[in-house]
């Protein structure tokens, strides 16, 4: 009886010592890989890089579509930009210009 009792006390350790280090893996895991753990943060930081690279060139391509737009104000409209607009608007070409077509893929 004696050895039955504590072969049951040594298996009753062992067992929470294994729970123990189970709930602790299960964390160290998903601190690893979790929604919020350090491969995520990677991938953040790689997104943040790309959003702030893009953030970049929209922000060019707003300001030189602003400095076309101040071209055409009513206070100075440039002639030239005045010309490009109509032509583009109205499909007009004069009959002595060449004109090259784009077709988009």
């Amino acid at each position: 009886m004696v050895s039955r009792s504590r072969l049951k006390s040594v298996l009753t350790g062992l067992a929470l010592y294994t729970m123990a280090a189970m709930i602790v893996g299960y964390f160290g895991v998903n601190a690893y890989t979790g929604k919020y753990g350090l491969n995520a943060r990677q991938e953040l930081d790689q997104e943040i890089i790309a959003l702030t690279s893009e953030l970049a060139r929209l922000k060019k391509e707003r300001a030189e579509g602003e400095q076309r737009v101040s071209l055409l104000r009513s206070s100075g409209i440039d002639p030239d930009m005045l010309d490009e607009r109509v032509r583009y608007q109205l499909d007009y070409a004069n009959p002595r210009e060449l004109v090259h077509v784009i077709h988009p893929k």
